[in-house]
């Protein structure tokens, strides 16, 4: 299952075959399991679905690693686009962005620059964005963009991965500087063992243990980010120790995964968020989705050719 794990990681950095997969009808056929479809119209009507089981939202714009400004400043331009899309149609929903998409490989400057233009829309508007993280190769520039934004903005937090080692001492420096507001998440990007845990049992350790100590600060606000009910339920345990208010954290899962998880948590009144993804780029999502849980593979098939 590794192995096959690697190779969709692989797969979804081959851009000769993203390009491939945007012209064939089955393949983005396939790829609405996940995606909430290529506009934003079609993004704001599904968070409308998810609002009506009272199931929160934060949408992105699908998209990374762009190699020009102006790509860049294109990125920008959608999300305030969006911003105002959810504005207009009123749905509770914060957006997530990834900085590279915003230039971080360009300019990190003008990154800086443009997702702080983004901020400031979001809190005119008073809604908050997450910065997604990526690869390892970005850890520390993701961090030093937040770090820095965060100087003028609160309305903005960062998502940290538990299968890197270093995200212990992360969250520890984080919730030191008053900066904690984190998404944590498993991780769903190929990384060496020597600097990831390679075994999902001490991945799963460590996230329920940042999630205890998340959970322990009163300063910290957890976004508890995976489909996994072990993780679900020691975080329920822990917060239910402690007496909680269930509005002091909240659970956050993929478009198009575990529905029935979803609606239950929301209907036992835990906020719970969906991340609903959108666009044209949507081949590396798609890719890590299913390299995430490769049996997703043999779901997607069954269900484009049943009669």
């Amino acid at each position: 299952m590794s192995m096959l794990r690697s190779l969709f990681i692989y797969l979804s950095r081959q851009r000769w075959l993203r390009d491939a997969a945007l012209r064939v009808e089955f393949a983005r056929q396939a790829s609405h399991r996940f995606v909430a479809g290529e506009t934003a119209e079609q993004a704001i009507q599904a968070i409308q679905q998810l609002n009506r089981q009272n199931i929160l939202a934060t949408v992105d714009h699908l998209g990374e690693d762009v190699f020009t400004e102006a790509d860049a400043r294109q990125a920008r331009d959608d999300y305030l686009s969006v911003l105002g899309q959810i504005q207009t149609s009123g749905v509770k929903s914060h957006v997530s962005l990834k900085l590279t998409q915003f230039g971080l490989d360009v300019d990190e400057g003008l990154c800086r620059e443009l997702v702080d233009s983004v901020i400031d829309r979001a809190a005119q508007l008073d809604t908050f964005v997450r910065i997604d993280m990526e690869g390892s190769p970005h850890t520390e520039r993701t961090l030093a963009v937040y770090r820095d934004v965060r100087k003028k903005h609160t309305n903005v937090g960062i998502v940290l991965q538990a299968y890197l080692y270093r995200t212990v001492d992360d969250v520890r420096k984080l919730v030191d500087e008053g900066l904690a507001n984190i998404r944590l998440c498993k991780g769903a990007y190929q990384e060496l063992s020597t600097i990831a845990f390679p075994r999902k049992a001490d991945v799963d350790a460590n996230m329920v243990k940042l999630a205890q100590y998340l959970l322990s600060n009163t300063y910290a606000y957890l976004a508890m980010a995976s489909h996994d009910e072990k993780m679900i339920e020691a975080t329920l345990k822990w917060a239910s120790r402690y007496r909680l208010p269930k509005d002091c954290f909240e659970f956050q899962m993929l478009y198009g995964i575990r529905r029935d998880l979803q609606q239950k948590l929301a209907a036992q009144g835990y906020r719970m968020r969906v991340y609903v993804p959108y666009g044209a780029e949507w081949y590396p999502y798609f890719m890590r989705r299913l390299a995430e849980r490769p049996a997703n593979v043999w779901f997607i098939l069954r269900n484009l050719l049943r009669p």
